[in-house]
């Protein structure tokens, strides 16, 4: 279905006229982006190590970035890569607090003297599952089964124990979408159009 999608991309964004008869098509005016995409089939079993290693091919010489498209974010792209830049290691992470699920009650004494609404947690930084790489992080996908390893677990692992793994701060929103409950908190936001990740403008 995505390949679909981007094979006819000029007919979904663009206004068309098509001749039933001779089955010609005129676009009337090209809306697309100059964007190349590659779609590589990775295996549906296979876990986010052994997607990054069948990628590789494909990315060349270059840093490129790198993330697991179930969450939603407002971090600066352009930033988190000139800080990669700087920093020289292999990979970066960007860094985030956990959203709170509930709205947190202050209290003194037994008196309510305040609300916040879904405070974030306090309890460390975590993993925001947007990554800068260099294509160096092959030499820690080596392993024969690296197909059945996660990305956060042996890989990761080695990069930060081998001090080529920076973290990137980010201080602004960021929220997953692993439950029912998040994906409708996320498309009220969007319906509401205060989506804070939606840092583009449309020009169509």
């Amino acid at each position: 279905m995505i390949k679909e999608y981007f094979a006819n991309y000029l007919m979904h964004v663009s206004n068309v006229t098509i001749d039933l008869k001779n089955g010609g098509v005129e676009l009337h005016e090209n809306r697309s982006e100059p964007w190349k995409i590659t779609l590589i089939e990775t295996g549906l079993n296979t876990q986010t190590a052994g997607r990054i290693k069948k990628i590789l091919p494909y990315v060349g010489d270059e840093d490129f970035c790198m993330t697991y498209g179930d969450g939603l974010s407002d971090v600066d792209i352009g930033k988190a890569i000139d800080f990669h830049k700087n920093e020289g290691r292999l990979a970066t992470v960007t860094a985030v607090r956990l959203p709170g699920r509930f709205g947190a009650v202050e209290i003194a004494d037994t008196r309510v003297s305040g609300f916040v609404e879904k405070p974030r947690g306090e309890s460390g930084w975590i993993n925001g599952g947007f990554f800068v790489l260099s294509p160096k992080v092959s030499t820690y996908l080596q392993d024969p089964d690296i197909s059945d390893i996660p990305w956060e677990q042996a890989p990761m692992k080695g990069i930060s124990s081998d001090g080529e793994m920076s973290a990137f701060v980010h201080e602004g929103f960021w929220q997953p979408m692993d439950t029912l409950r998040e994906k409708q908190y996320l498309e009220n936001l969007w319906q509401s159009g205060e989506a804070p990740w939606k840092v583009w403008k449309d020009v169509r």
